[in-house]
């Protein structure tokens, strides 16, 4: 039952991917819309977020960055749906995501036997899968093999969404026959078992902590004590990864520049909780840039 309600909704994202992207950009809007206006979809805790990070705005300051924050959301819907399937051919070839410093990622990533790398739900998070596509602005090519990325997720409650969505991020693979996705409570073994093996470990990892997962306080992030997991660094000072943070900026509509900013070259010469604030100072500093640009309607602090 579950594989075909999968396939019926994998067969109807494959049809309305077909359609030309300014529809779907035109839908996100109208779903942004909806979203912010008529459903008042989280927009208590956008707001209470919003005021809570920066209590030296003004309420109207705060609502144009909501609106702007609806609308960037039904973007990265509008490009999800375009993207899906056998479409992500289209991803490379649109340039929708350029990365500015391979150089820096190449030398870093060469050098050590394999890297973690730290992003944020910053940008379109559901196009990292294809980083191994994607264009440069220097014209040199990431030193990646198609084999070498990872993306780890969480999974979802329900089975049918948990694999629809896993399927769509990782076909941005497709291309050279590989899957990129590795659930979180697995990680750990796989990067043991490959250790041997170089390769790139992505973590979304500006969640609040699970559930079940321990609870680490690192100090004030956006004006507010954090709590933050431990999982994605302890794993790299486990195993002498070298850490980079993903910035991945929204410059305009269909256009995303990602950078690789070098964190460190071996984990296990740094504390984990020194790794994790470093990582929080970075993505501060991101949504400081630009405030639309994370996503807002998670409960990032309870």
């Amino acid at each position: 039952m579950k594989n075909i309600a999968v396939n019926i909704v994998r067969g109807i994202l494959v049809v309305l991917s077909k359609l030309p992207l300014k529809f779907h950009y035109f839908m996100g809007d109208v779903f942004a819309w909806m979203a912010r206006v008529v459903f008042r979809y989280r927009y208590d805790v956008v707001m209470i977020n919003l005021s809570r990070s920066f209590p030296d705005r003004k309420y109207k300051d705060l609502q144009a960055v909501a609106r702007d924050f609806y609308r960037h959301l039904g973007e990265i819907a509008a490009e999800a749906i375009w993207f899906s399937g056998s479409n992500y051919r289209r991803l490379y070839e649109s340039g929708i995501v350029t990365v500015t410093n391979p150089e820096d990622f190449n030398e870093l990533f060469l050098s050590t036997p394999s890297m973690t790398v730290l992003s944020t739900h910053c940008g379109n998070w559901e196009l990292l899968g294809g980083f191994l596509g994607y264009r440069t602005s220097t014209g040199v090519k990431v030193a990646l093999e198609e084999d070498q990325i990872r993306v780890v997720y969480k999974q979802l409650t329900n089975p049918v969404a948990d694999e629809v969505f896993k399927r769509n991020r990782a076909s941005a693979l497709e291309i050279v026959g590989t899957s990129c996705e590795i659930e979180s409570m697995n990680i750990l073994r796989h990067a043991v078992a490959n250790r041997d093996k170089r390769k790139v470990y992505i973590f979304p990892t500006d969640q609040h902590p699970y559930t079940k997962a321990a609870k680490h306080p690192i100090g004030e992030f956006m004006h507010q004590q954090t709590n933050v997991m431990l999982g994605s660094v302890g794993l790299a000072c486990r195993l002498s990864h070298s850490v980079m943070y993903l910035k991945m900026k929204r410059v305009e509509r269909g256009r995303y520049e990602m950078t690789l900013i070098p964190m460190c070259v071996n984990a296990s010469e740094m504390k984990q909780e020194d790794l994790m604030r470093k990582y929080y100072d970075l993505l501060q500093e991101e949504i400081n840039e630009t405030p639309a640009n994370w996503l807002w309607t998670h409960k990032r602090w309870k």
